[in-house]
């Protein structure tokens, strides 16, 4: 196969390849800010103290200022919230734009809504045990970006299985009779790699690679967000587009090229 990538391209290709995930500056702070405008209105109104209260505060110990009860309601209304800015979707994706026009290509979906991830200290309502996205019927063309609004660190972030291991991974699992029985098997921790996520970062890596998380151990709050993206023409698992994917840079030959019909003759 001829490469015609430049060698800054083909350099993070590898590491990508090599390593499962990429981690890297978040291009600004623009996305951040406007996840502060509409997250900070929305949680004033819900906590009890009304004292002027610093953001990055806040979030982090926002297990202080609410019932653990009403994290998935205050969840799914920041979701809806932050999902009908068109601004903050736009950021989202010029955050990663250049590494996934690197790695996915310049034709691209969007999942249509950029999802919330609010872990407690302490908390096991917000578990998610070890899987591949690709497991319960998720393309295996598909790149997840994740951006996280506080320092995600140790058993506050997620974990990875380490790109050498996926193999001989793979290997062992075919006497399993289906997924689930791979949580209830004791993990060799060496195995994985806990990703190192601060605020001010964004986060890539290969869904197709086994990850998950645990119970939150740390003293602070997790508040991370993530969202799908895979190029146009790949072929699609369960999620298609239109119900979950949205095309967002669609080049005008394949639109034409889409509408085409050939002329009828005799």
């Amino acid at each position: 196969m001829e490469n015609f990538l430049t060698k800054s391209e083909n350099k993070i290709s590898n590491q990508f390849e090599k390593k499962g995930y990429l981690i890297f500056k978040s291009r600004n702070n623009l996305l951040y800010k406007e996840f502060e405008k509409i997250i900070k209105f929305l949680l004033i109104k819900k906590i009890k103290n009304k004292k002027k209260i610093l953001f990055n505060y806040l979030l982090n110990n926002f297990h202080q200022f609410i019932d653990k009860r009403d994290i998935n309601s205050i969840r799914l209304e920041i979701i809806k919230k932050i999902n009908l800015s068109k601004k903050i979707r736009y950021l989202y994706f010029l955050n990663t734009k250049d590494f996934l026009y690197n790695l996915v290509g310049n034709e691209l979906v969007m999942q249509n809504k950029i999802n919330l991830s609010i872990q407690l200290p302490e908390d096991d309502s917000s578990l998610l045990a070890l899987h591949s996205d690709t497991w319960s019927g998720d393309s295996p063309f598909e790149i997840v970006v994740w951006f996280p609004l506080v320092d995600c660190l140790k058993t506050k972030s997620m974990y990875l299985l380490r790109s050498s291991k996926l193999s001989n991974f793979n290997k062992k699992i075919k006497k399993f009779n289906n997924f689930n029985q791979i949580n209830n098997k004791k993990k060799n921790l060496k195995d994985f790699v806990w990703l190192k996520v601060k605020k001010g970062e964004t986060l890539i890596f290969n869904q197709n690679i086994p990850h998950g998380n645990v119970i939150n151990k740390e003293k602070t709050t997790r508040w991370s967000f993530n969202c799908r993206f895979k190029s146009i023409f790949s072929p699609y698992g369960d999620k298609k587009i239109g119900e979950f994917f949205k095309p967002i840079s669609m080049r005008k030959m394949s639109e034409i090229g889409i509408n085409y019909k050939l002329p009828k003759i005799k």
